[in-house]
């Protein structure tokens, strides 16, 4: 029986998608539920299941062609895939092992993300020659990176005194240039973050926190922590907790801009900015107000996971009503956040550094970290705004505040 490979239904807001690489080949057989081909939308990867086991009988559209839903793709013939040799007679199996070294134990499936596959495929790698560190033994594009390395590495042979040739000490300083067009991500982001520069009447404030409390409290409960709640507890789900009661207090950080109305949200869905191989994402972590900090970090993780993997959904990346951005874990001293539209308020935070600071008519050294509100001044005033980050400021400072919601 003959079946028609279609687009699925693209999610909301989305008319089309890039098809980004096929995984089988034509005559190649197929597994039902196996990853066909991998389709690429301006937020998220979508892979396309065989609806049944078969062969891939016709491709008709390649890499790099832009399709919309219900474009047929391929063509599957539906059958038994051809089934594994049999296998020798002891005897002959007795022979062949004598005469070739034993192979190595075949391993499973190996699930690698869309930008890992593409460098794996770059570089004409088997993923199951990669150890994977990510979660559940994820093959990630750091493992992929320090398996070349180290592979390259074993070329050179160990006491050889001339183990560099004259040909390759030979350097050539030709100017090059490599152009190469944007993905569907990158390029939605640069179009949402001109469209933010030019709608919003865009204004940023600054504050410094004293972290000394939450470290004190984060070393001396982190290992009970997860212990109990099989997460980590990390700065966030403090700063997020802490922009919650702050949102509370200030509730137009919390709104939005639709034409000329504001529109007041009474539920607190936080977008926590992201880095991943594919770029920045924001998923969302919804009703953080009715969260405990283990609930956070755990909905934190996964998402961290997903956004990873190239699993993360358009619902993940949607509707949230604030946001908040760690430009610390990459070095950054001081930024100015750049609005996520419609939302009127972006939290950016930034590394902990320790600084000499008078404390009580005495100068200590105390791990500071700048906070910084970027604000749609069309509706949030700078007093809000600067009172925003005392709210977040206090709150940080003397942890009871968020256990009391004072």
């Amino acid at each position: 029986m003959t079946i028609e490979i279609k687009v699925p239904q693209l999610p909301e807001s989305v008319t089309d998608a890039t098809l980004v690489a096929w995984h089988k080949s034509v005559g190649e057989g197929v597994g039902r539920d196996e990853n066909l081909v991998d389709l690429e939308t301006d937020k998220v990867v979508l892979e396309v299941p065989a609806p049944v086991g078969g062969t891939l009988s016709k491709i008709i559209v390649e890499d790099g062609a832009t399709v919309e839903a219900g474009d047929v793709l391929a063509i599957l013939e539906e059958g038994e895939v051809a089934a594994a040799a049999p296998e020798p007679a002891p005897a002959e199996a007795t022979a062949e092992a004598k005469a070739a070294p034993a192979p190595k134990e075949a391993k499973g499936p190996v699930k690698t993300s869309p930008a890992v596959r593409r460098l794996l495929e770059e570089h004409d790698l088997d993923a199951t020659m990669v150890p994977g560190t990510g979660k559940d033994g994820r093959i990630t594009k750091a493992d992929v990176m320090a398996f070349l390395k180290s592979d390259d590495s074993s070329n050179v042979t160990p006491g050889d005194p001339t183990p560099v040739t004259v040909e390759t000490v030979e350097t050539s300083f030709a100017r090059e240039e490599r152009r190469v067009p944007m993905t569907r991500l990158r390029a939605r982001i640069a179009e949402r973050l001109v469209e933010a520069q030019q709608t919003a009447a865009m204004l940023t404030t600054f504050n410094e926190v004293d972290l000394t409390e939450v470290m004190t409290l984060r070393k001396r409960y982190r290992d009970d922590f997860e212990k109990k709640h099989g997460v980590r507890l990390g700065f966030m789900s403090f700063f997020a907790k802490a922009s919650v009661e702050a949102l509370k207090e200030f509730p137009v950080v919390n709104a939005s801009v639709e034409g000329t109305d504001i529109v007041y949200h009474n539920y607190y869905d936080l977008g926590i900015a992201v880095s991943s191989d594919r770029g920045l994402m924001v998923p969302v972590i919804r009703d953080v107000d009715q969260m405990s900090f283990a609930e956070f970090e755990a909905a934190l993780t996964d998402m961290a996971g997903k956004a990873q993997d190239g699993t993360i959904s358009m619902d993940d990346l949607t509707g949230g009503t604030f946001t908040i951005t760690n430009g610390g874990i990459f070095g950054s001293m001081m930024s100015t956040p750049i609005l996520n539209q419609p939302q009127s308020a972006i939290l950016g935070m930034h590394s902990i550094q320790q600084r000499p600071m008078v404390v009580d008519g005495e100068i200590e050294a105390r791990p500071m970290m700048y906070l910084a509100l970027t604000y749609d001044h069309r509706i949030i005033d700078g007093r809000e705004a600067v009172q925003f980050l005392v709210s977040i400021k206090e709150q940080l400072e003397d942890p009871s505040r968020l256990l009391l919601q004072v």
